[in-house]
């Protein structure tokens, strides 16, 4: 039986080795779901735009919700508001996906010789591609209303980069558990949404109590979540001394899921 080494060093040469490869698969994965539409690609633009008027609709005029108290602005909260669906779309969009990419991909295990450990980086850059469009749409709305953007966004790849390895890392993770255990998707499901209510998407981190609040950062979300808020909208630099922390941890969870992945796919043969 071949053995798949889950050296941090494969990790990377795997990525560069079939660089091409997961560029044509991440290409055809992006325009295969928009492939027979009227507007096709189009919709990637259209899609965060209806999402952002609706939650702005529901949060601002239903609920009377406000970033700032001292400010009634509803383009102030569309766009902080905004700022962190980017982040947690990306998140989300990638994570549900995850476990099923095995199960949904029977051939690649069977009877194709397939580097299997490229599906999960397949589906996080099609979650990107969206993700930065996205950001394009934010950016133009803060042009339209507020002017050019703080140069303190030139630090938000600094932030997101980390983030993709934190995705990265834990969808190698479930694309393995869900061969096993299929009732990871249905579990994952549900704690994504519970992830999207207890981050401070709809509302700040400072709405808290100091006690809940030290809870609310364990959740892994939060620190990118506000990270990219700071450096987008409020204009501010990261705190580097969280950011470094946060590189390295993602760093380590990424290597942990792909050397559990590695680990564990001399199995799915047998269970598939």
């Amino acid at each position: 039986m071949q053995n798949f080494s889950a050296s941090p060093r494969e990790m990377v040469a795997s990525l560069w080795r079939h660089r091409s490869l997961i560029y044509a698969s991440a290409k055809r994965e992006v325009l295969g779901r928009y492939r027979g539409s009227f507007m096709g690609i189009l919709w990637s633009f259209f899609n965060p735009l209806f999402m952002l008027a609706v939650y702005t609709f529901v949060f601002s005029e239903v609920f009377k919700a406000r970033w700032n108290a001292a400010s009634d602005s509803k383009t102030e909260f569309a766009l902080v508001l905004f700022a962190g669906l980017i982040v947690f779309n990306l998140f989300a969009e990638s994570v549900n996906r995850a476990p099923t990419l095995i199960l949904s991909n029977v051939n690649y295990v069977k009877k194709v010789v397939f580097p299997l450990e490229l599906l999960p980086v397949v589906t996080l850059l099609s979650a990107l591609y969206h993700a930065l469009i996205s950001l394009l749409v934010w950016l133009v709305a803060y042009m339209v209303f507020f002017g050019l953007p703080h140069t303190s966004a030139l630090y938000l790849p600094l932030i997101l980069l980390p983030f993709v390895l934190f995705i990265m890392g834990l969808s190698w993770a479930l694309a393995s558990l869900g061969v096993f255990l299929r009732d990871v998707g249905q579990f994952i499901g549900v704690v994504v949404t519970t992830l999207m209510f207890l981050s401070p998407i709809f509302y700040p981190a400072t709405a808290l109590p100091e006690s809940y609040r030290r809870l609310l950062f364990l959740n892994p979300l939060t620190p990118v979540i506000e990270l990219s808020r700071e450096v987008l909208y409020w204009g501010k630099p990261p705190d580097f001394e969280i950011l470094a922390i946060y590189w390295i941890a993602t760093a380590a969870i990424a290597w942990l899921g792909f050397a559990w992945f590695q680990k564990t796919r001399k199995g799915f043969a047998d269970v598939l």
